[in-house]
């Protein structure tokens, strides 16, 4: 990647949204659109050809928000729900019928999606733990960063790691990243009793050197700096191929996952996108905060994983 392009503000996520234009566009369920931020970000989707949005929620009230504010729906099929968590069970159920490839929050709270997608009845379940990765678009990195997980799991124990490593490294592979460079983060680089998540870090590692986690490439523990910057991990003398240039990075827990997406967000300036993984489907998970381009990242990663999954399924089996 040259210098101009590194110094290009947003331009890896204007990459991610050419490649996403590329694609059909996914049908995609949105949850309770029922404000102007998030009916608008679904408008500003379709538009541009990434989505075909299904709207659930009070048919009167989102009808009113969109001409309020000018929006056009009319071409969106509306499913009525009387309120927010009626709206997540229709979602969900419109999900099983094979109706979405797609899930997107809208102006409903996150715990109120996610407890109609994680029910043992009636949700999106899989036999892999759901997890969510940010997506960050940061200035001054030359990489797209992933940062998992900082929204769903609090206190991961070593068996939910890994799935949280493999859905983020699935999603960097299907959206057409190439082979991703992960580096578990902990507060040093050494393995010690003192920190356990260095433990958890080295245990990883492991994991993936007997196919346990595969596709990526590994290591950790890794410090923040010399994870992400080439020179501090030559200083500590540490030899390895993400050593310094990480790609995805992945957090001992949601509390350090949450401050370090937000300390990028506005401190670094970086755009954030978001989306969670190991249910049947993708889930766009956006915020009344994310810009406009962000929310537009989070749809374009989407599309791009829902359009991957979709290609594998077509392949026939041997």
């Amino acid at each position: 990647m040259s210098v101009a392009a590194q110094s290009q503000p947003h331009a890896k996520y204007e990459r991610l949204l050419a490649r996403a234009r590329e694609v059909p566009a996914a049908v995609t369920v949105v949850v309770h659109p029922c404000d102007e931020s998030s009916l608008r970000g679904v408008c500003d989707a379709a538009e541009a050809g990434l989505i075909k949005p299904i709207l659930v929620g009070p048919a009167g009230k989102i009808r009113s928000v969109a001409e309020k504010n000018g929006l056009n729906i009319r071409d969106f099929e509306i499913v009525n729900a009387p309120h927010s968590e009626a709206a997540a069970a229709a979602a969900v159920q419109l999900i099983h019928e094979g109706r979405g490839e797609l899930l997107m929050k809208g102006s409903l709270h996150t715990d109120e999606l996610m407890r109609a997608v994680t029910s043992k009845t009636s949700g999106l379940r899989t036999a892999r733990r759901i997890s969510h990765v940010f997506v960050m678009d940061v200035p001054s990195y030359p990489e797209t960063l992933f940062i998992t997980d900082a929204a769903v799991n609090i206190f991961p124990d070593l068996d939910c790691k890994r799935d949280i490593v493999q859905n983020a490294i699935d999603l960097y592979t299907q959206v057409g990243l190439g082979t991703p460079r992960v580096a578990i983060l902990s507060a040093v680089e050494t393995v010690t009793t003192k920190i356990p998540s260095t433990i958890d870090a080295a245990a990883l590692c492991k994991m993936a050197d007997r196919g346990q986690i595969t596709g990526g490439v590994i290591d950790g523990p890794l410090a923040f700096d010399n994870a992400i910057d080439v020179e501090a991990a030559q200083i500590k003398g540490i030899k390895s191929e993400v050593a310094g240039r990480a790609q995805i990075l992945v957090v001992p827990d949601l509390e350090a996952g949450n401050m370090l997406a937000k300390n990028l967000t506005y401190l670094a300036k970086a755009d954030s996108a978001g989306i969670v993984l190991g249910a049947r489907v993708p889930i766009i998970l956006t915020s009344r905060a994310d810009t406009v381009r962000g929310r537009m990242a989070s749809c374009a990663v989407a599309v791009l994983y829902a359009d991957a999954r979709r290609r594998v399924a077509a392949v026939p089996a041997a």
